[in-house]
């Protein structure tokens, strides 16, 4: 429980440790969470359902509820290797990923259209950064 200060503040020494995750809407584990489907007796998986009768979750003004419907950032990026890479290719070979493909930084042997999804990739989640190195690319290819 040393990893997530939520999770020690919850913590219970005195419970078990499936009456700590259930008290924190968690599960030990699946078994016993789904019925499982028979299809001879019909019936008898009625009988189950209503029998199986799940407490209803309730929402309590706990600092993991709060945190955990805030909707975090997306923390998708590109590393700083990949990024010197798809800059170093563009800035060689322009659009020619064949060429790039045969450029002997390519160290992974990447095939053209890896190179091209690593490029768009690129592209996607740093537009700001990418229109910058193509404004630098362009202004000294003027020069």
């Amino acid at each position: 429980c040393s990893f997530y200060p939520q999770i020690r503040n919850s913590w219970d020494e005195h419970k078990t440790v499936k009456q700590n995750l259930q008290d924190m809407g968690l599960s030990l584990g699946m078994k016993g969470m789904l019925p499982i489907k028979n299809k001879k007796a019909s019936t008898k998986l009625e009988s189950l359902l209503e029998t199986n009768v799940l407490k209803p979750y309730t929402v309590k003004n706990d600092p993991m509820e709060v945190e955990a419907s805030l909707r975090g950032e997306d923390r998708t990026i590109c590393s700083t290797d990949m990024i010197e890479y798809v800059q170093y290719m563009v800035k060689e070979h322009n659009q020619d990923y064949k060429a790039m493909a045969r450029d002997e930084k390519n160290y992974y042997q990447d095939t053209p259209k890896q190179i091209k999804r690593k490029v768009e990739l690129y592209k996607w989640f740093h537009p700001e950064e990418y229109a910058v190195f193509i404004a630098s690319l362009q202004s000294q290819k003027s020069t």
